[in-house]
């Protein structure tokens, strides 16, 4: 049985994490979510991505602790390494990755939800990174990705002294970007995916990688190739279209090129 399930609604692909009963990652789930991503950012008919849980309960436990029963550093290295390359190729995803959160995003499953650009969490949700608890750390960007999004206390609050936060708490410190009512989270997420719809691919690709430059580099850096990447769009199909049904008070159709 699949533990990632993948539907293209539109312009929009769903990832639906299912490995019941806590929707946990392994080698296999990793592996896919890696490709998949990787096939999706291939794919110009595809502007954004949504994941989530499958059932009520868990967005994602993380990882089957089982695997990391025994001590082998073997295993351990390659978990962390496809980890790694999964969580990685979802960041670097070309288009707007949205992480719609229905429960429990524990561990491994808040990474995932770390490594998309935008978080939408359901009321009764609960988010931890609580790994120093059993002698591990959060491998998969967990350390870096919560820093950046909501600052150097409040994530060594989560990882140091093992704090569960709630949606609403989230909300607060900049952890999610909205919150939903029980059992909307999805709608709530393809709705903006949706949103995506209306950007100009080829621009929004461009604006991501100069918002996610800082996090490699500093702005004297950032902004040349800012300026670089606007020229840029100017080889694009898409930038006329753009410019031409605005002036035409038209919709734009985008040729992503």
């Amino acid at each position: 049985m699949a533990q990632l399930k993948l539907e293209k609604r539109g312009h929009t692909a769903l990832i639906t994490m299912a490995n019941p009963p806590a929707n946990t990652w392994t080698h296999a789930s990793l592996t896919e979510l890696r490709d998949t991503v990787q096939s999706l950012s291939n794919d110009k008919n595809i502007y954004a991505l949504v994941i989530t849980g499958e059932g009520e309960k868990f967005f994602s436990a993380g990882a089957d602790l089982k695997v990391f029963a025994d001590g082998d550093k073997g295993v351990a290295s390659d978990m962390a390494r496809i980890f790694g390359e999964a969580f990685e190729t979802l960041s670097a995803f070309r288009g707007v990755s949205i992480a719609a959160i229905n429960g429990y995003a524990m561990g491994g499953g808040l990474e995932v939800a770390l490594a998309c650009d935008i978080r939408i969490a359901e009321q009764q949700a609960q988010m931890a990174l609580p790994e120093a608890k059993v002698g591990l750390l959060p491998c998969a960007g967990g350390t870096q990705n919560l820093a950046w999004l909501v600052g150097e206390g409040w994530a060594k609050r989560m990882i140091l002294c093992g704090e569960r936060l709630s949606a609403e708490k989230a909300l607060q410190i900049g952890l999610v970007e909205e919150v939903v009512p029980t059992g909307s989270v999805l709608e709530a997420a393809l709705a903006l995916a949706d949103k995506v719809a209306g950007q100009s691919p080829v621009a929004v690709a461009a604006c991501k990688k100069l918002i996610q430059q800082g996090r490699s580099g500093s702005i004297n850096a950032a902004l040349p190739l800012e300026r670089e990447l606007f020229v840029g769009l100017f080889d694009s199909k898409d930038q006329v279209e753009g410019v031409q049904a605005f002036l035409e008070k038209r919709q734009a159709k985008w040729i992503n090129g």
